[in-house]
């Protein structure tokens, strides 16, 4: 199981440059950590122990909706999946629920673990998806738990990777089983419970 590392962590909260992670993920962590500051080293820690329980959270209900979802009209769909994963109570399909947030939820382009990524519809996928930020890798590769993806299962820490010019997540690619990218799929956003 993929972790947010010490280095991912520190990216995510700005308190180090890309650069530095990059060459920190090659193994050389101690010499990012030793760089900060005592307070943000402190600030890290506490980060990354929440964002450890907030994984836990999630594994639960992840679980929960894999024990409790039954397929509907013959197909296991992703939006009560998303629905009982991350507690956002939208319903109807997945290309509507960015507007349906609107009013109700805070949106945004920042990837979180619990969040909903909404992406848009195309025309092989008209209905638009929904699925469930599992972890953040680093500031361009976050993992997804979500539902008919995969026609009828439920895949879990599923990579994801932002190709978009502006590093904002409107453009990814879903890595395929095999490890290859598979097409770029436009993305509304996420939507914060």
């Amino acid at each position: 199981m993929l972790r947010l590392s010490f280095c991912s962590a520190a990216l995510a909260l700005g308190l180090i440059a890309a650069a530095p992670v990059a060459h920190a993920n090659q193994g050389h962590t101690g010499a990012t950590e030793q760089a900060m500051k005592p307070g943000q080293r402190k600030a890290l820690r506490k980060a990354l122990a929440e964002a450890e329980a907030q994984r836990g959270e999630l594994k639960a209900a992840v679980a929960h909706a894999e024990a409790t979802l039954k397929p509907r009209k013959g197909r296991l769909w992703c939006v009560p999946f998303a629905r009982a994963v991350s507690g956002v109570e939208i319903r109807g399909n997945a290309v509507t629920w960015w507007a349906q947030a609107a009013a109700r939820y805070a949106r945004g382009s920042e990837p979180k673990i619990g969040a909903v990524m909404n992406f848009r519809g195309t025309r092989k996928m008209p209905m638009g998806h929904v699925a469930v930020v599992s972890n953040i890798l680093d500031s361009r590769r976050i993992q997804i738990d979500h539902a008919n993806w995969i026609r009828n299962r439920i895949t879990k820490d599923q990579v994801v990777v932002d190709v978009s010019s502006a590093n904002d997540w409107s453009q990814v690619r879903v890595v395929n089983a095999d490890g290859s990218m598979g097409r770029v799929n436009p993305v509304f956003g996420f939507i914060y419970n």
